[in-house]
């Protein structure tokens, strides 16, 4: 049976976390797996979260960590229905930084409403997106942010070569970019602005010929029909556009 993407992301996100530490200078304390002792408690609905002991964060099991992280970070952050590749490099900084700020650094970077939830805008939004280019603007903002903090001098190696890491694996993952055929250059060619600049030129040269005007370069072409091919330009040109905007 093949892996799901949650899977998939988890492992690479535990690659990461590593097992039990209790750094002094790390603000989140005790944590296991990534799961903060906080975290934990906030899980097994233990009021306040100190009185949770250390020793339950260094005992807790992998398949508790797993779920901890599929409920509060992984479905918090609706990363099943982002694209493959975007949904690592949501779920990792949410793991890292938390799921509201991930959430809003995903939708700075689809130009959406950034409100911290991820609705249908945001999802459709991602969908129709260049997957890599939200990528790397999505890791270019957590590193921004990483450097910021006063702890960076500390953890700042180790949280670069992750956000490297992710960004390469989540890249590594994205779909190829779609290669437009010939026929589709000459389509956008034609639904341009340089199609306007192109019959206004048929149009002054067929008038100036009229008025007597010789061009060099269109001494060939009657003043009437540059000007019937440049309106016939200009209705192509509309017509193209109306049809592709129904499509």
């Amino acid at each position: 049976m093949n892996e799901s993407r949650f899977e998939v992301c988890l492992a690479h996100v535990l690659r990461h976390e590593g097992g039990y530490v209790d750094h002094p200078a790390d603000p989140g304390g005790a944590t296991n797996m990534g799961i903060t002792r906080k975290t934990l408690a906030r899980w097994r609905n233990v009021t306040p979260w100190w009185d949770l002991p250390k020793s339950a964060v260094r005992e807790m099991t992998h398949g508790e960590a797993g779920q901890i992280y599929r409920a509060l970070y992984w479905s918090l952050c609706r990363a099943e229905d982002l694209p493959t590749g975007m949904d690592l490099a949501v779920f990792d900084y949410a793991v890292n930084s938390g799921p509201d700020r991930a959430v809003r650094t995903l939708q700075a970077a689809l130009g959406v409403v950034v409100d911290g939830r991820v609705g249908p805008l945001t999802v459709g939004a991602a969908k129709r997106a260049n997957a890599a280019s939200v990528i790397n603007a999505i890791c270019d903002r957590r590193l921004g942010f990483l450097k910021a903090l006063s702890t960076f001098s500390t953890f700042g190696r180790g949280w670069s070569r992750r956000v490297a890491s992710v960004r390469h694996a989540a890249l590594a993952a994205t779909p190829a970019t779609f290669s437009p055929s010939k026929g589709d250059t000459i389509m956008d060619v034609l639904s341009g602005y340089k199609t306007y600049i192109v019959a206004t030129f048929m149009l002054l040269a067929g008038l100036a010929q009229m008025l007597g005007v010789d061009l060099p370069s269109l001494e060939t072409s009657s003043a009437g029909n540059l000007m019937l091919e440049a309106l016939a330009i200009l209705f192509l040109r509309r017509g193209l556009k109306g049809d592709i905007g129904k499509a």
